[in-house]
């Protein structure tokens, strides 16, 4: 089982980047081959200075080190460091409906929102099919947002070979656990969007800043409370152990506490819980010629295997 998956470098994960996508991308990692990449090409798109991309592409790569991303087990790269899937991009672009582009979802929100209107964002769907059909990918493991470019891909992948016989693997989504839905500072889902956020590697006064803003309700101290409907206590059993959660959640139906106390061992329990990361990432920083040799020998995997499809595809279709 092949699984893959990438991630856009458009800025520093927050909690909910965290539990709702890479904490389940990297319990993945220990499949028969795992490819993860930091995509570069997609974040194109929306970011458009040299330097940031490049600063964004270095931290995500650190962020999901940090986190637990094994490249012993797993194949870490930069996507634009593989270049055959760019070329893939073109075989696919060239036998891709319009009108099959035109019904995504996700573009026709972006656009109604106000975002350029730019031929990247119009054929990602293509190029995030070539990212998944380079590697003969079998599981992809992706949001509910995300289910309908798979359904894409894998018509795509279908058309091909329909048209010049069994070239590309069907690839699977997993849809990710939607429990791990994490609350924003406001209450609504966390998103850069809402800037409701709080970023995993934040230091943590300024952390805890942001958990001590975390809007509540206006009852009385005294009053019983249920933990279920409280987005205070959903981000707290995230990051408490499961007896501590168990006690928060008797002290909500109790009453006679102050959000105030609940924000404070909130931080408390976010910091235990991110600790081993922010060292990591320290050590890993600290070391950038280490990180680039885990890029290098990723990138060198996957131009591996890609080519091997690319070639598969380039014989199939009259191009070797």
């Amino acid at each position: 089982m092949r699984v893959l998956s990438g991630i856009q470098p458009t800025g520093r994960p927050h909690w909910g980047n965290y539990f709702g996508a890479i904490k389940q991308y990297i319990d993945l990692q220990s499949a028969d081959e795992a490819y993860y990449f930091v995509a570069n090409l997609h974040a194109l798109n929306t970011v458009r200075d040299k330097d940031q991309l490049s600063q964004f592409s270095w931290d995500a790569a650190l962020d999901l080190l940090a986190l637990g991303l094994d490249p012993n087990q797993a194949n870490l790269f930069i996507q634009s460091d593989v270049p055959e899937v760019s070329e893939l991009c073109w075989l696919l672009l060239a036998g891709t409906p319009m009108g099959l582009l035109e019904r995504c979802v996700s573009y026709k929100d972006k656009i109604a929102k106000g975002l350029p209107v730019v031929a990247g964002l119009f054929a990602y769907p293509v190029l995030q099919a070539a990212d998944i059909l380079a590697y003969d990918a079998n599981i992809v493991p992706v949001g509910e947002d995300q289910k309908q470019h798979i359904e894409v891909c894998r018509d795509i992948a279908k058309a091909f070979n329909h048209q010049y016989g069994e070239v590309f693997v069907i690839p699977e989504a997993k849809i990710l656990d939607s429990s791990a839905k994490v609350p924003g500072t406001d209450g609504d889902k966390m998103s850069k969007s809402y800037d409701n956020f709080i970023e995993i590697f934040e230091p943590p006064n300024k952390m805890k800043k942001k958990v001590m803003r975390i809007s509540t309700d206006s009852r009385e101290m005294h009053e019983s409370k249920d933990p279920e409907t409280d987005h205070l206590f959903q981000l707290f059993s995230l990051f408490g152990s499961e007896s501590d959660v168990q006690a928060m959640a008797d002290l909500y139906r109790t009453g006679g506490f102050g959000y105030g106390d609940i924000k404070k061992q909130l931080a408390a329990a976010a910091q235990a819980f991110f600790e081993p990361a922010f060292a990591r990432r320290e050590e890993l920083a600290a070391k950038p010629d280490e990180v680039k040799q885990i890029l290098g020998d990723g990138a060198a995997a996957a131009r591996k295997k890609a080519g091997e499809v690319l070639l598969r595809a380039q014989k199939a279709c009259g191009l070797k």
